[in-house]
């Protein structure tokens, strides 16, 4: 009998098909535990393939930081309608983001746990991520302050500070919300807004909690 021949198809299909492979491994098993050969087993294609497409195991786990990182951006940027109202979009946010987190539970561990242990490198790659949301919320914010307070030059430092607690608490529920299974995105979104935005209402009133003296 010959030998078995794969079916051909584009570089660039072949190409996702190993991302996605690589993608379920390293969420799975960890970067340095992950190898190449589950990788390229899982993706039904040769070793040998994964290097000469890839280079090698710190490229292939570079390329899968960027692919996630931009579809989780783009997932959440694509999910605010800016016609809303501001609660209506931070909801909307929200919702997107802990929806697309939860249909991808091994590319936000990649992200959020994989890439952040890693190296600077891996490390730089999210954080450049990371910013991208936090100026998106942080525009979300200034838009309601500066309508609520009637001053349309209201700096954005008087709420970045608030966008980036919101963000990390986002991340936080994500990682909550994909370790239980009773826990779906609509909870999880549910449950920061209840948390942030009774404050945040508070604030854009002008009602700031502040410390006490001493």
């Amino acid at each position: 009998m010959g030998a078995v021949k794969t079916k051909r198809m584009p570089r660039a299909v072949r190409e996702q098909q190993m991302l996605d492979a690589a993608v379920e491994i390293f969420g799975r098993r960890g970067y340095m535990a992950a190898s190449m050969d589950e990788i390229a087993e899982l993706a039904g294609v040769s070793k040998p393939l994964v290097y000469l497409y890839l280079n090698s195991k710190e490229d292939l786990f570079t390329a899968c930081i960027r692919r996630e990182a931009q579809a989780l951006v783009a997932a959440v940027r694509s999910g605010v309608r800016t016609d809303l109202p501001a609660d209506r979009q931070l909801w909307d946010g929200l919702l997107a983001f802990f929806a697309h987190t939860g249909r991808h539970p091994h590319a936000w561990s990649v992200l959020h746990l994989q890439a952040r242990t890693h190296g600077e490198t891996f490390a730089a790659e999210v954080t450049a991520m990371r910013e991208e949301i936090v100026a998106f919320v942080t525009q979300l914010i200034v838009v309601a302050a500066r309508e609520a307070h009637r001053d349309p030059d209201l700096p954005e430092r008087e709420v970045a500070g608030l966008a980036e607690a919101l963000v990390g608490a986002a991340e936080s529920l994500a990682a909550w919300a994909n370790a239980n299974e009773a826990v779906t995105p609509r909870l999880a979104a549910t449950t920061l807004m209840n948390f942030a935005w009774s404050g945040l209402a508070d604030l854009m009133e002008g009602n700031a909690w502040t410390p006490p003296e001493g």
